[in-house]
């Protein structure tokens, strides 16, 4: 399967690690440089706002998807190739999902979580094989790694989550795990 096109779900604030920007800029350069679109929330502040300059400073192509609701609130981004206004937050997800090939995650919040645990839950369903990178920057996803084990050794699993969901720890290898 080509890989056209990369979801990167992250925070729209920026977090407390410098770290977290920066991963988030240097994966929309490699996104960029490789050809390969991002589609992403659509909002020009944090994590989110990073990776989409980045694939735009560099000739790349962007889909942003906002809901009506987070227009003014997040400050969509009109410097991109495509921003599409939706009605709702599942709207928003749903043109993410089928408009993407693989995703990528970065550190967030509570939509950013969201977001990883419907496509987990998708690909455990076999509603996608689509695969699903968790970008743990300065260490950011270590607890969640834990927890996810512990639901595993406690039989909450149906099958093995890093199977599923692979985790790398910069964005050149979060890209090339892709490949």
């Amino acid at each position: 399967m080509a890989l056209n096109s990369i979801a990167v779900f992250c925070g729209s604030r920026a977090g407390a690690d410098a770290l977290y920007a920066q991963h988030a800029y240097e994966l929309g350069r490699l996104m960029a440089e490789r050809g390969i679109r991002l589609v992403y929330g659509g909002g020009n502040k944090g994590l989110m706002g990073a990776v989409a300059n980045a694939v735009m400073d560099h000739g790349g192509h962007v889909i942003g998807v906002i809901p009506q609701l987070l227009v003014a609130w997040e400050s969509q981004h009109e410097g991109i190739t495509d921003l599409r206004v939706v009605e709702d937050m599942h709207s928003r997800k749903k043109m993410i999902y089928e408009s993407c090939d693989a995703a990528i995650v970065l550190p967030g919040g509570n939509g950013t979580m969201d977001e990883l645990f419907e496509m987990l839950t998708w690909n455990t369903l076999n509603i996608h094989s689509k695969k699903i990178i968790l970008l743990n920057s300065a260490g950011y996803y270590d607890h969640l790694i834990a927890y996810m084990d512990t639901m595993a050794e406690q039989g909450f699993l149906y099958s093995d989550w890093r199977a599923r969901l692979i985790v790398c720890t910069d964005p050149i290898a979060a890209i090339d795990a892709l490949a």
